[in-house]
């Protein structure tokens, strides 16, 4: 006779202390005792859900009730699975900015920012998010991404009645940058950016175009003549770059200049030390392209010092903004009621920077989002990131 033994599956730990960070997150609604679910399960529920493929409010159910088992193993859950009514309820009504605090929090955690990382400003606008019926345009964020350590360091909601111009500065003032390297595009290029930037202890690249007129127009002239060697003790530096992938090949040449006191408007940008100039060449076949780029900056002439900066910058679209739209869905989420499309961003924001950290899959961020929810163990793995272990 043979005996056959059942192995049962070693048993899945809970995750770690991710929701911790959550716990004194105000409860929105107006007798939080009263309720069947408590605010701590439903936050810890959408973020998991969201990590694990749910793009939108009723994708975080399903999530819940196919998961339910697991969840109660680490969560209270006194009543079972909320419904994705409530889901909805309570991410329109929780406070954004407490929301964003409390994750600001989780980022502090894992990330140590160091001398010199990039960290790039950009904004995006959630295309789907509006409500014509009611008048309520899409809702747009600007965000700051940390290169390096590929994570979101925080967001801020752009005013209906007003742009991002005015959001940055917003922005800047809740992160610790001290040390860091900002990067901004053409449209941030303001002076109250390079101030609160440089009242961080950060220093700032900044993205120079025509628009701002005399001065882009005397840097544009400032760099020709130090080419041309029309300039005698100005200290500049040069750098150049080779890359080449599937026939193409682009040529990077960098010119820093020390910024000299006669720029227009020179004092009114804070600690202004030098100018830069990027002149790309990009050939294809035999198609022949160039793009030349202007910046003002707070960083000493230091040419490769500027390629890392302005190379860096480029990441907050790649590794951000098109995973974002791509992998997330965000430019088709139709989540829009009251706070729910800013704290669903959020939730977006968190995930992707959480399967950013994670190095051990060697497969893309919607790869991974699939075996989060296929492999409880690999999911955990997602919720402990490197530094936090």
């Amino acid at each position: 006779m043979t005996t056959t033994t059942t192995l049962s599956p070693a048993p899945v730990a809970a995750p770690s202390d991710l929701f911790a960070h959550f716990a004194d997150l105000p409860d929105p609604r107006k007798r939080p005792h009263e309720c069947d679910h408590l605010l701590i399960d439903i936050i810890s529920i959408a973020i998991l859900a969201v990590i694990c493929g749910a793009d939108e409010i009723t994708a975080l159910e399903t999530f819940g009730q196919a998961r339910q088992e697991w969840l109660q193993t680490f969560l209270a859950l006194p009543h079972g699975i909320p419904s994705h009514d409530t889901f909805g309820r309570v991410l329109a009504r929780l406070s954004p900015r407490e929301f964003e605090r409390c994750f600001r929090r989780w980022v502090a955690s894992i990330a140590r920012l160091t001398a010199g990382e990039v960290v790039a400003i950009d904004g995006k606008t959630l295309r789907r998010s509006h409500t014509r019926g009611q008048g309520q345009g899409p809702l747009a964020l600007v965000s700051a991404w940390a290169q390096a350590n590929r994570l979101t360091l925080g967001q801020y909601q752009v005013a209906a009645d007003s742009n991002e111009i005015t959001a940055v500065p917003e922005l800047l003032r809740l992160l610790a940058l001290k040390g860091c390297i900002v990067t901004v595009d053409a449209l941030n290029t303001q002076k109250d950016t390079a101030a609160a930037i440089r009242a961080q202890g950060a220093d700032y690249v900044l993205a120079l175009k025509a628009n701002h007129g005399l001065l882009y127009q005397a840097v544009q002239d400032l760099c020709t003549a130090v080419e041309e060697n029309r300039t005698a003790h100005l200290p500049f530096a040069t750098h150049q770059t080779l890359d080449g992938e599937h026939g193409r090949i682009e040529t990077r040449r960098y010119l820093s200049v020390a910024a000299p006191d006669y720029l227009p408007g020179f004092a009114e940008w804070q600690e202004l030390v030098s100018v830069g100039k990027v002149e790309a060449t990009r050939e294809v076949g035999e198609k022949v392209s160039v793009e030349t780029r202007y910046y003002l900056t707070s960083l000493a002439v230091d040419a490769p010092r500027l390629a890392h900066a302005v190379r860096g910058h480029w990441s907050v679209e790649n590794s951000c903004h098109w995973v974002l739209d791509v992998v997330f869905g965000e430019d088709h989420c139709r989540v829009r009621t009251g706070h729910a499309a800013e704290n669903f961003a959020l939730l977006r924001r968190l995930a992707n920077s959480l399967l950013q950290q994670e190095k051990t899959a060697k497969v893309g961020i919607a790869n991974k989002r699939f075996k989060a929810a296929l492999d409880q163990r690999y999911l955990l793995k997602v919720l402990n990131p490197p530094s936090s272990q």
